[in-house]
């Protein structure tokens, strides 16, 4: 289960041109107006592609391009702060929109820095680009929940056959995808940006491609803001399990709300007996998918999005509840392109890269024995998703390429970062966040009791917003607070509440305003998600 996934559509990037060679030896970035339609063009951004090399062991041989966009600053020279390279998670996220997300920081904060988005190696426009099998994941698929040896024997095949169609497909690219890799690709962006440090906006992946980054250049790192941070020390076998026990606890929160407004939904009055009119579906689309297309995995894949996002939840609601009661699985059909991730199987690009990077970035288990017997007692704790995630990374098991021990991180000589979480996230549990904290000794921590979701700065919460913008201004901290916990704390975003009256009507816009956002907040929304798996 990958922490997060952009849903930016991909842009061509205008193609590189010869330049001159700066002082630090890297060719300058031959920047040219995007092309084409669509959110980068709107937005007035310049796009290009860079040269690195495939093996820095090796670092005059074969080279990959990567794939970047670029949305200038707008203020005067003499307020310039250099570039500032985002990522939206993944790994196997496209960042090439994001780019513009500048322009959602308040107080006018980001407009100083040039925002550059880039496809990391493998993914999207950069080129080569992985992929395995594109018609690996489509539904319906077998149970996740291995309930008979057949079931087991099938997945087990399944994951086998897409890490060798991996290997077959992914030639040299593969040896080299570590995050490591892409940390040292953001140091090119910044050399050929002709820049002497990096600022950078992470989340969920992205923080700790921001961590690997920042160990192994600390000086180079001048401002990093770290959303819903990945435990160093998890990544990424035990991560997995993590999630399971946490979305768990997400999915019973929210079955919770859908009890509270059982006069708009009719799905049950209480948590259990809506969690209970859950699993009857499940178990129905097992004898007769949705459409042909929808069966139990896929009921599952969909409804994980409550346990991310609290903006989800009206429109997931309403979808469940015009699919029991009125027949409408056209609704429930359309969800499954809408709520799995550029990272989820369905997208062969972004589950091909999601392998190549966590298969290699830290030693797997390797014996099926281990994985068996830790998924199930997970199982018995968390039925929600353990199966699902398990299948999910269980390419894992036969991956062609090796993989080396996780990168050893810390925050000697980084200087002041920003970190935020919500202390309920999922994808990356809070533990994370405050095991960062405890290795970057200048940095602060925001936290936001309560809140489940994930990844959502910059969503129209003032509190979080505005200390962000107050940072990325003049490198203000919430000041360091002794001891494990957080430095500052926000409330978070009150959670939605639907109106009766448009209860078949709502929208994923209505959703995100009644849950104290804006238009604002549902597009950096739509440009983080694929949405997630």
């Amino acid at each position: 289960m990958a922490p997060l996934s952009s849903a930016a559509p991909q842009e061509p990037a205008a193609p590189a041109a010869e330049a001159a060679t700066g002082a630090s030896g890297v060719a300058a970035i031959a920047w040219k107006p995007c092309t084409g339609t669509g959110t980068l063009k709107n937005n007035n951004a310049d796009c290009a592609t860079l040269a690195v090399p495939l093996d820095y062991h090796r670092p005059g041989g074969a080279k990959v391009n990567l794939a970047l966009s670029r949305v200038k600053h707008t203020v005067t020279d003499d307020k310039y702060q250099g570039i500032m390279l985002v990522n939206p998670g993944g790994p196997g996220g496209s960042g090439l929109t994001l780019s513009v997300l500048g322009k959602y920081v308040p107080n006018g904060a980001g407009a100083a820095y040039d925002w550059i988005g880039f496809d990391p190696r493998g993914v999207g426009a950069s080129t080569p680009t992985l992929s395995c099998i594109p018609d690996y994941s489509k539904g319906p698929r077998p149970e996740y929940i291995p309930t008979t040896p057949a079931l087991e024997k099938t997945w087990l095949a399944r994951s086998k056959a897409y890490a060798e169609a991996c290997g077959k497909n992914g030639g040299a690219l593969l040896d080299n995808m570590r995050t490591e890799d892409v940390a040292h690709d953001m140091d090119l962006i910044r050399a050929a940006s002709g820049q002497p440090k990096l600022n950078f906006y992470g989340f969920s992946y992205g923080t700790y491609l921001a961590q690997v980054y920042a160990t192994l250049f600390p000086q180079r790192v001048r401002r990093m803001v770290l959303d819903s941070n990945v435990d160093p020390t998890r990544v990424f076998y035990q991560a997995n399990l993590d999630q399971d026990i946490a979305f768990q606890r997400n999915m019973e929160i929210w079955f919770a709300w859908v009890a509270k407004y059982d006069s708009v939904y009719h799905l049950g009055a209480t948590a259990k007996a809506v969690e209970k009119n859950w699993y009857a579906e499940k178990e129905k689309l097992r004898k007769k998918p949705a459409g042909g297309v929808v069966g139990p995995d896929e009921w599952t894949d969909i409804f994980l999005s409550a346990g991310y996002y609290q903006v989800t939840w009206i429109d997931l609601a309403e979808t469940w509840s015009g699919f029991v009661n009125t027949g409408d699985d056209a609704s429930l059909q359309r969800l499954i392109g809408q709520y799995e991730g550029a990272d989820s199987p369905d997208d062969d690009n972004g589950f091909a890269v999601y392998n190549a990077v966590q298969c290699t970035d830290a030693i797997w288990p390797k014996s099926w024995d281990t994985w068996k017997r830790d998924n199930w007692r997970t199982y018995a704790k968390a039925p929600f998703e353990t199966w699902g995630n398990a299948w999910f990374n269980a390419p894992c098991l036969y991956w062609p390429a090796k993989a080396s021990s996780a990168v050893d991180v810390h925050g000697r000589g980084v200087p002041g970062i920003l970190l935020i979480d919500e202390t309920l996230d999922a994808a990356t549990p809070f533990a994370g966040s405050l095991e960062v904290r405890k290795r970057f000794p200048s940095a602060s921590l925001i936290a936001e009791p309560g809140g489940t979701s994930h990844a959502d700065s910059l969503y129209g919460n003032a509190c979080v917003d505005d200390q962000i913008a107050a940072y990325l201004t003049d490198g203000t901290l919430p000041k360091r607070k002794p001891g494990n916990g957080p430095d500052t704390t926000c409330d978070p975003l009150p959670v939605p509440v639907p109106e009766p009256a448009a209860a078949n009507a709502a929208t994923l816009r209505s959703s995100s305003a009644a849950a104290g956002g804006s238009s604002s907040a549902l597009e950096v929304h739509k440009l983080l998600r694929g949405l997630v798996h």
